[in-house]
């Protein structure tokens, strides 16, 4: 007979009084998290050992576990916890391996002159969101005692930070919550601070990310995400960060855009250029496409049937995304476009963000093909309200993440949101909930407000500091950012000679792409 009356070796369960969940000197914290040592379960040829306290039979004459037996379903439970925290493990390695996918396809976007800038800012929003992130930002978003609008300092420089089953769930500990949920953080300021393309100083732009995080980015995601906060109170739904990251992000970027004015020659032929490396642009895509799957299903904070759900849907979006986006972009120009197609998947992705945890597989569809044409329709705002958002920021994660909220409000199911065995919501109009629409909307109007409103004032106090101007000088701008700011260059020295022509040479324009009438046709492409 087995010394454990259960199917299965039960956890621990949470007993601790200390907001770190115990002495790690004298308490073993993972207690709460995997089984005790020594408890392994084996299956071999039908048979289930468990080595140590518990011990199983087999029916010799049936060949099938006997009823003293562990069966190998239930024993494995015991090891989901222990899976929980390397599945969230893994998709914090996902997410942040997403920033240098940012700027990547961000640089592929931009002219040569400034491709190395955009790399150089995501990379930084990936180190100053970070220590922004230990030093207060966490606390600020998911202190245990936050408020319906932000949270305390309880929590500053992780203090505090350890073995507590999470604010987000109890399945892992404060800690990992912690840097998964940073580098949400991270990736964030990394998509809106690529509105400063080809014309924004970078010391600036540093200073900004710092500020925005903290002001901006972590009281949307306390109202969004902490138990505490007002919209999830109300039964906003936002299963990985529709508002928090995609509507925040493209808001910034069109506040960003108008408070930066626009680029020297907006309006006139010399910005009509085509992106410069389609290379680095797929690259970028690729990046983004894989880390999504720990964006999306690392959300469910869990190695539960819920994060396969939200990474089948994720998939399936983002796939439709590119499809639609490819096809609407041939009607015009009868070319199959590969900016198109990358354009299109991260509008997938970014569309089905909030409703990953709460829709169904064919939901999906509806999802990519709505959000990759209404992104791909909403690249043309710009023109009709006149702001220079360089890389259609807004239009992606902006437009893509309204879209996503509202949709999510007619097809989150209830039966999977109970995919992961607990939760359980009224759904939206495919359960007659009609009332999850309304919710959705003011979860989108709130976030858009907010974040553009206070981007707007953070930039133009920022303006008003010596030292802190937003803008490069117009000899800057002609050379490019990465001479200007870095003094170094994605492509070594080759961007002088093929953007900027010296003004010496008679005869001859200031930009490569003035070249004067009767150069060759070959030359010109070049």
């Amino acid at each position: 007979m087995s010394d454990n009356p259960l199917p299965y070796v039960p956890l621990s369960p949470y007993d601790g009084t200390e907001p770190t969940g115990g002495d790690s000197l004298q308490v073993d914290l993972n207690k709460y998290y995997q089984p005790p040592p020594g408890i392994t379960v084996i299956a071999l040829n039908g048979r289930v050992w468990t080595p140590g306290n518990i011990r199983c039979t087999k029916d010799a004459d049936t060949e099938k576990p006997s009823t003293n037996s562990t069966n190998v379903a239930n024993s494995s439970s015991s090891h989901l916890q222990t899976g929980n925290i390397t599945w969230v493990l893994i998709s914090t390695a996902l997410v942040l391996l997403m920033i240098p996918g940012v700027g990547f396809f961000y640089s592929g976007l931009a002219r040569r002159k400034s491709a190395l800038s955009l790399i150089w800012l995501s990379m930084m929003a990936a180190a100053v969101v970070s220590f922004q992130w230990f030093f207060w930002g966490y606390s600020l978003a998911f202190s245990h005692s936050a408020g319906l609008f932000i949270g305390n300092l309880d929590n500053i420089g992780f203090r505090n930070v350890l073995g507590h089953p999470s604010i987000g769930s109890k399945n892992i500990p404060d800690l990992l919550f912690a840097v998964y949920q940073g580098m949400f953080s991270c990736i964030t300021v990394a998509l809106a601070i690529g509105a400063a393309a080809e014309r924004g100083r970078m010391l600036p732009c540093v200073v900004f990310m710092f500020v925005w995080a903290t002001i901006i980015y972590d009281p949307i995601a306390c109202w969004t995400w902490n138990p505490s906060g007002w919209s999830l109170k109300m039964g906003g739904l936002d299963s990985a960060g529709g508002t928090p990251v995609h509507i925040t992000s493209g808001s910034a970027a069109l506040a960003y855009s108008l408070m930066l004015g626009k680029r020297r020659g907006h309006g006139t032929h010399e910005l009509n250029y085509r992106p410069h490396n389609v290379t680095h642009i797929v690259l970028g895509t690729v990046f983004l496409w894989v880390g999504w799957f720990g964006f999306n299903g690392g959300s469910a904070l869990a190695a539960n049937l819920r994060a396969i759900m939200a990474c089948v849907v994720t998939n399936i979006s983002a796939a439709t995304g590119g499809i639609t986006w490819c096809l609407l972009d041939y009607r015009l120009e009868h070319k199959w476009s590969t900016v198109g197609f990358c354009s299109g998947v991260i509008a997938g992705l970014v569309a089905i963000t909030p409703g990953s945890f709460y829709v169904p597989p064919w939901a999906a569809v509806v999802y990519g093909v709505v959000g990759g044409a209404a992104c791909n329709y909403a690249t043309k705002l710009k023109f009709v309200i006149e702001v220079d958002d360089a890389l259609d920021i807004f239009a992606e994660h902006g437009v893509g993440g309204i879209v996503g909220n509202i949709l999510t409000a007619f097809f989150a199911a209830d039966y999977i949101a109970a995919l992961d065995g607990s939760s359980k919501i009224k759904g939206g109009w495919i359960n007659h909930h009609w009332i999850q629409l309304g919710y959705q909307v003011a979860d989108c109007v709130a976030g858009f407000v907010y974040a553009f409103a206070g981007t707007c004032i953070i930039l133009f106090l920022m303006n008003l500091i010596p030292g802190l101007s937003l803008r490069a000088s117009e000899q800057a701008e002609i050379m490019g950012i990465d001479d200007a700011e870095l003094g170094e260059f994605a492509y070594d020295y080759v961007e002088i000679t093929r953007e900027v022509i010296s003004e010496d040479l008679d005869g001859m324009p200031k930009y490569s792409n003035e070249l004067p009438a009767g150069t060759p046709a070959s030359v010109a492409k070049e």
